[in-house]
């Protein structure tokens, strides 16, 4: 396996996704306890600031995409980067609220700008059959970036002070900055004229397509499964150590790290994408069974079901990511990239905002049944996929993917 992609493109962008991440993994370690240690607002304003903030994002996806696609991809998500960049300083000017609001509400929308250029300049500067296997690396990239940042913030979350926050608000922006500095080197990708007739985001016209996002963002919800659910229900329903929480992340991250690109060779066409969600579904719901089961039995046992449950999840994990590119690659037409890529990462987001509701209601408030109603309807999320990609190809005059769309 290599480490990294290819020189060219990819390799830019695999190099400018790792300072990135970095960042990011500083900024998740420390938003929250800034927020309420230092900047002394409540976990309850923190919680509606950031579900504000994601609904922005939500909304903003697709439009941003369009923007990408009219002003051209690379200066999209570099103008984007250094806006979140400069945002992100700007936190450690908040001092009340409605300042929080204004600042995440824009953040969001930075970040909503660099997403959907990030989707149209993979599919501008990289070939067809490069670009599942170009966000699986870049996948897995940011998982490494994330935990480097992540253990990088402990030191300062350690120290408590508003100064170790402080520096790493500041560290988070400068890498954000740094990241578009790297991304200046990628080849520009020109932009596409707007059509002379008809819709602008044609995006938010198609049926299938939206019915692929709405599916694949309610499935995205098993992330939260090893990040919300699990945690609660090692600690307060099974015999298992509390080191467990940690060992399975560990487990997730590194196979993702190790994984994630050899799983997208599954995914390269619609075909072998929707086999690939539908193979996820069945996955991530046998994990969801392993991980109820882990309820009744003593702590060697209920270990021994947690770390298979979260293998099973990770190879469920690994294909629904894959397929998720290769679908919604193959879906958008060469001329709207930019606005297909952010109407998919608007699915994303919504899963995001329901997960935490949704997961701890069913595996925490009504336990082993709970466990069981998401693996069913994780089972029924994969299984409708397939049914939409043929419907969606049925819907346009040549199928975008390198074979017939028949699954």
């Amino acid at each position: 396996m290599r480490l990294l992609p290819p020189p060219g493109p990819a390799r830019v962008l695999t190099l400018g996704t790792l300072v990135k991440a970095v960042g990011r993994g500083l900024w998740l370690v420390a938003s929250a306890l800034f927020l309420t240690r230092s900047v002394d607002l409540s976990a309850t304003q923190v919680g509606v600031g950031l579900s504000i903030s994601a609904l922005v994002g939500v909304l903003a996806s697709a439009p941003s995409g369009y923007l990408a696609d009219r002003l051209g991809p690379r200066g999209a998500q570099v103008g984007g980067l250094i806006a979140a960049g400069t945002l992100t300083a700007g936190l450690i000017a908040v001092r009340s609220f409605p300042a929080f609001l204004l600042v995440g509400a824009a953040t969001a929308l930075a970040d909503a700008v660099e997403r959907g250029a990030r989707g149209a300049l993979i599919a501008g500067a990289i070939p067809a059959d490069q670009r599942v296997h170009t966000r699986a690396y870049l996948r897995a990239t940011t998982n490494v970036g994330i935990s480097v940042g992540a253990v990088l913030g402990g030191f300062a979350i350690a120290a408590d002070t508003r100064a170790g926050y402080v520096a790493l608000i500041l560290t988070a922006a400068a890498a954000s900055l740094a990241a578009a500095a790297v991304f200046v080197r990628l080849p520009t990708v020109a932009p596409v004229a707007a059509p002379p007739h008809g819709p602008r985001l044609i995006a938010l016209r198609d049926r299938p397509f939206l019915a692929f996002t709405l599916l694949d963002g309610l499935m995205s919800m098993h992330f939260s499964l090893l990040t919300i659910a699990l945690p609660l229900w090692i600690a307060g329903h099974t015999a298992a150590p509390a080191w467990m929480i940690s060992a399975l992340t560990l487990i997730n991250t590194v196979l993702v790290v190790l994984l994630q690109v050899r799983a997208a060779r599954s995914a390269v066409t619609l075909p072998g994408a929707a086999r690939a969600v539908r193979r996820a579904g069945v996955a991530i719901a046998l994990a969801c069974v392993l991980f109820a089961a882990s309820g009744a039995l003593p702590t060697a046992g209920a270990v021994g079901l947690l770390g298979c449950g979260a293998l099973v999840h990770v190879i469920g994990e690994l294909w629904h990511s894959a397929a998720g590119w290769g679908i919604s690659f193959g879906l958008a037409p060469a001329d709207a990239q930019g606005q297909y890529q952010g109407a998919y990462g608007m699915g994303y987001e919504l899963g995001k905002m329901l997960a935490p509701v949704v997961v701890t209601t069913l595996a925490l408030g009504w336990g082993v049944p709970g466990w069981l109603v998401l693996g069913g309807l994780f089972l029924l999320l994969g299984a409708l996929v397939p049914p939409v990609v043929r419907w969606a190809g049925r819907t346009r005059s040549t199928s975008p993917a390198d074979e017939p769309v028949t699954v």
